[in-house]
């Protein structure tokens, strides 16, 4: 069972950035928000210059059609953003989820399409603990059940015998944020509070004063279980009859996470025959559940419309949070708390964000010059980059390989998928060997007939270089337009390709060589303010010395 902040999954607080022109619309920006949110949030976007259309209660159908016009997805719990749905979605580069859980995302389909899904972890935390222990006191003391007697004119004290909640045991499933945040409120109740995650350790769980137990132990200890996991392969039905029969005669149960971790069926019949003293439910497999559920038939089962979350405060936190996070992503190339992206600490993602740049452009450059397919591509972090979260450079440097030879949108979200469905072998490997540089990212581009390899450099934190390229030592400067040119190193060379690019008005931004010897091959790259024409290159390509001549076309680079 994953812990709560991996549900759905969420990640772990941090960012990346990558180019605003793989994000940026040709036109307006437009948002579609087919779930409420406040009007708060919704002013963010307004303020940020967005379009943005407030559609509600779409069916399937209606919503596959809408996404081809928008940029951004607004959705809460009651959107399923379905692989049929994404269909339309030509043009949806982000979900944000107001909320948590990612369960009516299918996350796979998203990620194909290069669409970033994000949520807002935190934003629920509170009001949906506090919703738990309500539910938990409500449920013990019967008081739902007591008002209802009320209000059909009934005084009936003796019948609504309850449960003191001090000194009684919590069992917790799942020490996410939502579970850690019910201990502290339970352990001001007096409770003994005990819990199971697979990723609780003893620190965490000394941080927050539970006992860690085994996931049986928790079953036959509990007094009181409350649920707050994802809804998972593993975690479905994962209280069912044969775990309920393993727990204490007149145990409580409460669910304010998902529906289906309870096994609904199993929990009437437990509560039926007395073994389960009481359940309180804020979700259900079907929502909302039918009239002849068989848990709204018993009286020792109370439930409410999935309301966890259904505060104002909430509501407009994770409103101005996806806000935030889809703004800074549409306008800025920003992304926090994406559920289909690796996760980078805060403190590391200024270190890390040259090196993703870098990576793209050295893989823009690697498949440029590269005339084979490419069966291989092999990431070597060397000295202080050896040190950086790898797995997001890599990533960007898939990117900057794919991105020159599929027609298809490609970004940091699908380069893994893209890759793995052409059979593309990526490996990474890391040296704290310093050598000539500080830090070192070398890519090589295995094909059938040999290798390419491009090597860079981040020089006073800001400044890009290419250090090495096809084992020939030099110092580039990458440039959005860039000639690369192989040719004997002989006179004459340069002067002509520089005459003949000037006498068709393309001016020359700054040009850098390299050469393993005198008179041997040399490599030329050439920084281009503009695009030469087809017969400029065809010109260039006929003089007996040049070898090979590639025009590259490179993402800038933020200095």
């Amino acid at each position: 069972m994953a812990p709560e902040e991996a549900s759905c999954p969420e990640p772990q607080p941090g960012s990346m950035t990558i180019h605003v022109e793989d994000v940026l619309s040709t036109g307006p920006v437009r948002i579609l928000v087919s779930d409420p949110i406040s009007e708060e949030g919704l002013d963010i976007f307004r303020n940020a210059g967005f379009e943005v259309t407030v559609k509600t209660k779409l069916p399937p159908e209606e919503l596959k059609k809408e996404l081809s016009a928008y940029d951004g997805l607004v959705i809460r719990s009651g959107t399923r953003v379905t692989a049929e749905v994404l269909e339309g979605a030509t043009r949806l580069k982000v979900i944000g989820r107001a909320g948590a859980g990612l369960d009516n995302v299918d996350l796979a389909a998203a990620t194909n399409r290069g669409i970033v899904v994000m949520n807002t972890p935190g934003g629920n935390t509170i009001t949906t603990a506090e919703h738990t222990i309500s539910m938990m006191m409500s449920m013990v003391r019967k008081i739902p059940q007591a008002n209802a007697s009320n209000r059909a004119g009934k005084w009936e004290k003796s019948k609504f015998m309850g449960m003191e909640l001090s000194h009684k045991t919590l069992g917790i499933l799942g020490m996410g944020k939502i579970g850690s945040h019910v201990a502290h409120v339970a352990q001001g109740l007096l409770m003994n509070v005990i819990a199971y995650d697979p990723f609780l350790t003893p620190e965490a769980a000394e941080k927050h004063g539970v006992t860690p137990v085994t996931l049986e132990e928790l079953f036959t200890k509990s007094d009181v279980i409350t649920v707050h996991t994802p809804l998972t392969s593993e975690t479905t039905n994962l209280i069912s009859k044969a775990t309920i029969a393993r727990m204490k005669k007149g145990v409580y149960l409460v669910n304010c996470a998902r529906g289906g971790v309870i096994n609904e069926n199993d929990l009437a019949e437990a509560l039926a025959n007395g073994h389960v003293a009481g359940a309180a439910f804020d979700v259900f497999v079907q929502e909302p559940p039918p009239q002849d559920h068989p848990l709204l038939k018993l009286d020792n089962f109370i439930s409410t419309p999935h309301i966890g979350a259904a505060t104002k405060e909430a509501q407009e936190n994770v409103a101005l949070a996806v806000a935030d996070q889809m703004v800074d992503y549409l306008a800025k190339g920003v992304i926090r708390y994406a559920a289909n992206l690796p996760s980078i600490p805060p403190e590391e993602a200024a270190r890390v964000a040259p090196y993703q740049q870098l990576a793209e452009v050295m893989g823009g450059i690697l498949s440029q010059i590269t005339t084979e397919p490419i069966s291989k591509i092999a990431v070597e972090f060397s000295g202080e980059a050896a040190t950086l979260p790898t797995s997001i450079v890599t990533i960007s440097a898939i990117k900057g390989v794919l991105a020159p030879i599929l027609a298809a949108r490609v970004n940091e979200v699908n380069a893994p998928i893209l890759a793995k469905e052409r059979g593309l072998e990526v490996v990474e490997s890391r040296s704290s060997q310093q050598g000539d540089y500080v830090g070192l990212l070398t890519l090589r581009a295995t094909t059938a007939h040999g290798t390419h390899q491009v090597a860079g450099s981040i020089f006073q934190k800001k400044d890009f270089r290419i250090v090495s390229l096809d084992n020939l030592p030099v110092e580039v400067v990458p440039d959005p337009i860039m000639l690369f040119l192989t040719n004997q190193d002989q006179p004459g060379v340069v002067g002509l390709v520089g005459s003949l690019l000037g006498s068709h008005g393309v001016n020359i931004a700054r040009m850098q060589f390299g050469r393993d010897f005198p008179g041997g091959k040399a490599i030329s790259l050439i920084g281009l303010d503009t695009e030469p024409a087809q017969a400029v290159l065809d010109e260039i390509r006929k003089n007996p010395k040049i070898i090979a001549l590639k025009l590259l076309r490179l993402p800038s680079l933020s200095r």
